[in-house]
């Protein structure tokens, strides 16, 4: 079964609320897990218990309610796909300019998923200059807008400015994500997160991946559609899809073998993995005890996943690398490149406050192998990960 994929419904004060009531009834019917937002004037309309009895989840108004924080962030995260019907003047002046003086203008400015609105004004507001103006900039945001519909207003008019159906809003939704399976039939190779190559049965040579830039590129993989196999290291994530193979593994050569295993059915190959470049030559089978005043321990070089899968790639296969570099960090970049035969690598350097292990930010260059490269400002790892799978579709 495809996991629910999850829509926050942001309801603002119009008397075209109680057709989010029904909006919301056909998305639960289609399989969509449904959250909702509301303006306190949308309150007015439709009850928060509306939307809580036909969620199953709470309702938030406010950013605070009594003593406790209502944390925007966290539902803005939450969703795949944020809608805002019915979208009102107020709200949508509110989203161009950025001000953020309730709760659900805040999650909107909080949100890392796309958002689509259906605006619903009365005629004479929705032709009014200023209300073009915002549309305009919250598209140039990228934003989508539902277009609006044509008959009987609650004014009294006829023309152009109802909310549309709750039918036709649905299609659009179905539509988006659709049209977002653009890996349908592709299977992506992933490889994450740290190995740890065994000093003793209590002690390791390791690093601090923490697995979350490769973990972000599978999901994003996976809401394209893109069958994937993840083999990660030692990481404390999780992630489950019909379409997804997770392997534990340990070590470098446990992650060699298990890449290898799948490497001539992938159509995409994403070794995003910080890999352990050498190991202890021996593996002592009892803990280590602190009775010499020194340690020596002999290290080997482990084995080279991308080097090694490099030769066996084929002129049908995409192979994208990773670099994290301290200094000269184009020049090693580049020349990994083309060492490990990567169509193009991704680089990050520790320099860049924010990027490299252990944070929820990143801040990448891609570099292609004609040597062209592509900068991207600091972002989450959900964002770069969307961002060089944008990467990677312009080169299939």
């Amino acid at each position: 079964m495809v996991p629910k994929k999850k829509i926050l419904l942001g309801v603002t004060g119009s008397i075209a609320a109680y057709k989010a009531a029904f909006l919301c009834r056909l998305l639960i019917r289609e399989g969509f897990e449904v959250k909702a937002a509301m303006t306190q004037s949308a309150t007015d309309f439709v009850t928060p218990l509306t939307f809580s009895t036909l969620t199953g989840h709470d309702v938030f108004a406010e950013v605070t309610d009594g003593s406790a924080w209502n944390n925007h962030v966290e539902l803005a995260m939450w969703a795949d796909l944020m809608v805002i019907a019915p979208c009102t003047a107020s709200t949508l002046s509110k989203m161009a300019s950025g001000l953020s003086d309730n709760l659900l203008v805040a999650t909107y400015l909080s949100a890392k998923c796309d958002v689509m609105v259906a605006p619903a004004m009365d005629l004479d507001m929705w032709k009014h200059p200023s209300t073009v103006a915002n549309l305009a900039r919250i598209r140039q945001y990228g934003n989508m807008v539902v277009p609006v519909g044509n008959g009987f207003l609650a004014s009294g008019l006829s023309g152009e400015g109802r909310m549309a159906e709750p039918e036709d809003i649905l299609q659009h939704i179905n539509t988006y994500f659709t049209a977002r399976e653009t890996l349908l039939g592709k299977k992506v190779l992933i490889t994450a997160g740290p190995t740890y190559e065994p000093l003793d049965p209590v002690r390791f040579i390791g690093n601090r991946s923490s697995g979350k830039m490769g973990f972000a590129i599978a999901k994003e993989c996976l809401d394209r559609g893109a069958e994937v196999i993840l083999v990660s290291g030692p990481v404390q994530l999780s992630l489950e899809h019909p379409k997804l193979t997770l392997i534990r593994v340990g070590t470098a050569q446990e992650m060699y073998e298990n890449t290898s295993r799948h490497f001539a059915e992938s159509n995409i190959v994403i070794l995003s993995a910080a890999v352990a470049d050498y190991r202890p030559e021996t593996a002592e089978k009892q803990k280590i005890k602190k009775k010499d005043p020194d340690l020596q321990v002999k290290l080997v070089k482990t084995i080279d996943i991308a080097a090694s899968l490099g030769t066996q790639k084929r002129a049908d296969q995409i192979m994208v690398g990773f670099a994290l570099e301290t200094n000269d960090e184009i020049e090693h970049a580049t020349q990994k490149l083309h060492k490990k035969n990567f169509d193009f690598i991704v680089l990050n350097s520790l320099n860049d406050a924010g990027a490299g292990f252990q944070h929820e930010t990143n801040k990448i260059t891609i570099i292609g192998r004609e040597g062209q490269k592509s900068d991207y400002q600091l972002k989450s790892k959900t964002e770069v990960a969307r961002d060089i799978v944008n990467y990677l579709e312009n080169t299939i």
